[in-house]
């Protein structure tokens, strides 16, 4: 998984293609809480890679 995100913030289209899920589910799980912590830069959402990263490895059970 670490070859497979880039080294830098990830914007909701980003996440949505590298995790094979539709933008709308991304903003969703935004609502919900229930995905990845992400941050705004003024008006524009973003994810931190590592974020996502230690987001996955806890549905997989390996929280690091």
């Amino acid at each position: 998984m670490n070859s497979a995100l880039p080294d830098r913030f990830l914007t909701p289209p980003d996440l949505a293609d590298l995790l094979g899920v539709p933008l709308e589910t991304i903003y969703q799980w935004r609502r919900k809480h229930t995905g990845p912590r992400g941050f705004r830069v003024g008006r524009h959402l973003r994810y931190d890679p590592e974020e996502v990263r230690r987001w996955i490895a806890g549905l997989m059970g390996e929280v690091a």
